[in-house]
């Protein structure tokens, strides 16, 4: 089988497709086949060398994909042939607060991940695929999607009426808009581009801040809010934003 693994360094261009065997399932494991994978901001920065010191063993990329049950190990019983599903980017986090040990359990890095035809997988680390969405569409959602609906559902618990700033447009940022408003928030997104700010606005975004025109964000957040600041931020700029991010809430 094909797969896309980085070795030997850091950079693209030690990026390489290379032959492997296909895998074979051991006790609680599923032999996946791979439809669809998705990229992520943090998958360049695996390539990059960020997440992933120690690179004295080749690395299968990405975290995010779907795919069909082809085969199942011994005692596997969650799962039949053929059904879609998904890895779970964080393998081991199963439920409860994530623990240290949970970190070192992300595909991807330091785990191998889905850029492969082929990948086993333990079936705790498996969720179903609803039907209602595409192979694209579910590949999409188990890095950024699944950290939004953390950030504003589980965490945040936004509601109708909350008003949201979300910094940027990337996957993060995209999910968050959209989860918010299926909450009933008022959204405030920050971009340095016009452009991909009318495209927010085409997502629901409610207001949009050039971040270029008006290097100070927050009080803009501030004045769109009629100086009662906002409830909720998504802060995925962290030392750089994070100032602002506390000057533009209530």
């Amino acid at each position: 089988m094909k797969v896309i693994q980085i070795q030997g360094g850091y950079g693209l261009t030690h990026v390489k497709q290379v032959e492997r065997q296909i895998p074979v399932p051991g006790p609680n494991e599923l032999l996946i086949k791979i439809r669809a994978v998705s990229l992520n901001s943090r998958d360049l920065g695996v390539i990059a060398g960020f997440y992933q010191p120690d690179l004295s063993n080749p690395l299968v990329l990405t975290s995010d994909a779907v795919g069909e049950v082809v085969a199942l190990g011994e005692q596997a019983s969650r799962f039949n042939i053929g059904q879609r599903v998904s890895g779970i980017f964080t393998q081991s986090w199963i439920s409860g607060e994530a623990s240290t040990a949970n970190w070192i359990s992300t595909l991807g890095s330091p785990l191998d991940g889905m850029l492969a035809e082929y990948v086993v997988l333990p079936e705790q680390g498996l969720v179903h695929v609803p039907d209602y969405l595409t192979d694209v569409e579910a590949a999409t959602l188990p890095c950024a999607g699944v950290t939004a609906w953390h950030a504003i559902v589980e965490e945040g618990g936004v509601k109708a009426g909350d008003t949201v700033v979300v910094q940027g447009t990337g996957g993060v940022s995209l999910f968050a808009l959209q989860i918010a408003k299926l909450q009933g928030a008022s959204v405030i997104v920050t971009s340095s581009s016009d452009e991909k700010l009318e495209k927010a606005r085409q997502l629901g975004a409610d207001f949009g801040i050039n971040y270029r025109v008006h290097p100070e964000w927050d009080e803009e957040v501030l004045k769109l809010t009629n100086g009662r600041g906002a409830d909720h931020i998504i802060d995925v700029g962290g030392a750089a934003t994070l100032n602002q991010s506390i000057t533009a809430l209530r």
